[in-house]
């Protein structure tokens, strides 16, 4: 297992020269030849040359033709990540400089650039940067490294941001415990660069005010991904009691309170920190509409099920179900718990905003689910929106796999 020296910035080739060859197998180039970005181990016919963890090395046809540049991991199954697609580009400091500008660039064009408020800079694959999240709040930049070779390069990387965007402070965020362990890789969260912000860090969303704890807080410390999403469900909450399951930090809650104008809103969060945030948030925006409870999700819905409660509207944004293909069946159980006793707790014609961020349930696969829902109880559910993440998470038309959020808004008769 690679040491934390190696994660800091020690690996080899890191000056953007292949230090190996990687040959794929007859038969399995053609996706990378369409500049999908991952190599599994079951692609790699052999390896010419001993590359080091993070090293860079060529992807090469069977016959020896060039395909591709990319960073070698000998503990993940995805064996190499690419990053250039022509023998001509070097992976040095130079090209991330250059991807991180372009991709800082896309925000800027978007309208994301100001600093009351918050955005994804960076997103993995979709900005030709796999294995790096970078997350700007206010004058604060959270990093999460998931890819071995990145944490490798993490002192380049904070360069350029430093450099791009002048932050007070960058924190690095650790990737999920499974995708760690994954990847061979060990880093634990702290201050990077700068200082760090000495409480919550207040950004600005659609006129809303949030405190984000970047810290401790879930990913790097707020669902940036929803921001739209946020503001199209409020636009269906005017005068309606409405139910946040897995409230967060109340992002849904105070938008449907205070954007949308709802009657009423009950948050639920199993977590007491994530309760105590939405309820700051909620104060913080004046939404005296909001009451914020911590109760485990699953049975609080089957206990106000039990007491004849009824809500105009239910909003279930939980946390990943599936992390990978082999548990897609489980979580699809799960979505469609919840999904059922959400639908039995709506009045006729109540709206039903219901997520999911794991990337191995397809879209298809979480309205396959809804329909089942309809189907089992016996109520028409009408589709009125089908949305994914906001437009600062980017997807690569190379890596469809990075399309991993679906929101979708529905009435429910």
């Amino acid at each position: 297992m690679p040491d934390e020296k190696l994660a800091e910035g020690d690996a080899a080739g890191v000056e953007g020269v292949p230090t190996a060859t990687v040959v794929v197998k007859p038969g399995r180039a053609r996706p990378f030849f369409g500049r999908h970005p991952w190599v599994l181990d079951s692609a790699v016919l052999s390896v010419d040359g001993s590359p080091a963890d993070g090293d860079v090395v060529d992807l090469v046809t069977h016959d020896r033709n060039f395909i591709a540049r990319g960073l070698w991991n000998s503990s993940s199954r995805l064996r190499v990540r690419l990053y250039a697609f022509d023998a001509a580009t070097r992976l040095d400091a130079g090209l991330w400089r250059k991807r991180i500008e372009s991709a800082v660039a896309l925000r800027r064009s978007l309208g994301l650039d100001d600093r009351e408020g918050a955005a994804r800079i960076v997103n993995s694959e979709g900005d030709d940067l796999s294995g790096l999240i970078v997350d700007r709040y206010g004058d604060y930049l959270a990093v999460q490294v998931t890819a071995l070779a990145m944490a490798g390069r993490l002192d380049t990387i904070c360069d350029s941001l430093e450099s791009t965007l002048r932050p007070r402070g960058i924190l690095l965020r650790g990737a999920e415990r499974g995708l760690s362990k994954l990847e061979g890789l060990h880093l634990a969260d702290r201050l990077v660069r700068g200082t760090a912000p000495s409480g919550p860090v207040f950004v600005r969303e659609h006129g809303l005010r949030f405190g984000v704890d970047l810290t401790e807080g879930q990913k790097t410390g707020y669902y940036l991904d929803q921001r739209e999403n946020r503001q199209a469900a409020a636009r269906h909450a005017r005068g309606r009691r409405v139910l946040d399951m897995f409230c967060y930090s109340g992002g849904f809650a105070v938008a449907c309170a205070v954007s949308g104008g709802a009657r009423s809103v009950l948050a639920v969060d199993s977590s007491a920190k994530a309760a105590a945030l939405a309820k700051a948030n909620a104060e913080l925006n004046g939404a005296a509409a909001v009451s914020v409870e911590t109760a485990d999700a699953f049975e609080k819905l089957d206990a106000l099920a039990a007491a004849g409660e009824r809500f105009d509207m239910v909003v279930l944004d939980p946390p990943k179900f599936a992390r990978s293909r082999a548990s897609l069946d489980d979580a699809l159980r799960a979505y469609h718990r919840i999904n059922r006793v959400a639908v039995g707790l709506l009045e006729p014609g109540g709206i039903l905003v219901t997520c999911s961020c794991s990337g191995s349930v397809s879209r298809d696969d979480f309205l396959e689910m809804l329909s089942g829902v309809a189907q089992r109880s016996g109520r028409p559910i009408q589709l009125l929106e089908i949305r994914g993440a906001a437009p600062d998470h980017p997807v690569s038309a190379s890596c469809l796999e990075g399309e991993y959020l679906k929101c979708v808004i529905a009435r429910v008769a």
